[in-house]
């Protein structure tokens, strides 16, 4: 954003105070850098939610974005945001070329580079809400990235150091108040809640809904004392659920 986009957005706040009937704005502008969101003021754990938009994918250094990120979420707190990503790490040579990067394609985060981000600023288990692949429809663009497989992956990532790489199973159920949808809940792609129906849950689910801004919404019994092995497994250890091109980021 440029500070002329930020002066048109400015100019309409009171335009958005009436139509909405607030007495005041509860919306404020700041400019500057997504690796150092201190430079605009923005406190350790003073964030409730973070939404982007295909931004991570436009920065140089995704890692400090992400570390800025959960610095300034609250435990607890969330980011929620959009992307293109690749099932693989993306040569120099793309990264670097103007028309791949102008299709948001050159800056597309390997899949699992981001999970290993995740896992070391504490988020052991993010949750996929839509999942795309692109399809490359200009020949000189597809004749250039080759195999590579690209997809347009919507994440959903709590500030939960609690959560377990793995969904591992302690005999909790989640019952949806439905407080807010009258009639169903979507945590994400994997896991819709029909209100007043009770639902087994593995241990990162049952954190999601009790220590998150969703707590208020849901009824959960149980607890962590007694453990029951993985979630949903017949005994037989499997690999990493986050495959892309699969429906993943939510084993339970």
């Amino acid at each position: 954003m440029t500070e002329e986009q930020l002066a048109v957005a400015r100019a309409h706040v009171d335009w958005h105070m009436e139509r909405y009937g607030y007495d005041k704005a509860n919306v404020t502008f700041r400019h500057g850098v997504i690796e150092d969101l201190a430079s605009m003021g923005i406190a350790d754990a003073s964030v409730d939610v973070c939404v982007s938009n295909c931004v991570l994918n436009l920065s140089p250094d995704k890692a400090q974005v992400l570390k800025e990120i959960f610095r300034v979420l609250k435990p607890g707190g969330e980011l929620y945001f959009s992307d293109v990503f690749c099932d693989r790490r993306l040569p120099g040579a793309l990264r670097e070329d103007q028309e791949v990067l102008g299709e948001c394609l050159g800056g597309a985060l390997y899949i699992e580079d981001v999970r290993r981000l995740l896992a070391e600023l504490g988020c052991k288990d993010y949750r996929i809400m839509e999942q795309t692949e692109i399809q490359i429809t200009d020949e000189a663009i597809a004749a250039k990235v080759g195999l590579a497989r690209f997809f347009s992956l919507t994440l959903r990532c709590f500030k939960l150091p609690e959560l377990e790489d793995r969904c591992e199973d302690f005999g909790q159920f989640a019952t949806y108040l439905g407080t807010l949808d009258p009639v169903s809940f979507e945590l994400d792609q994997g896991h819709q809640f029909e209100a007043g129906r009770a639902r087994a849950v593995c241990g990162n689910t049952a954190a999601m809904l009790t220590h998150t801004r969703f707590a208020p919404h849901f009824s959960v019994t149980g607890d962590t004392s007694v453990h029951y092995g993985l979630f949903g497994s017949s005994g037989v250890l499997v690999s990493s659920p986050h495959t892309i091109g699969s429906t993943f980021g939510a084993c339970c």
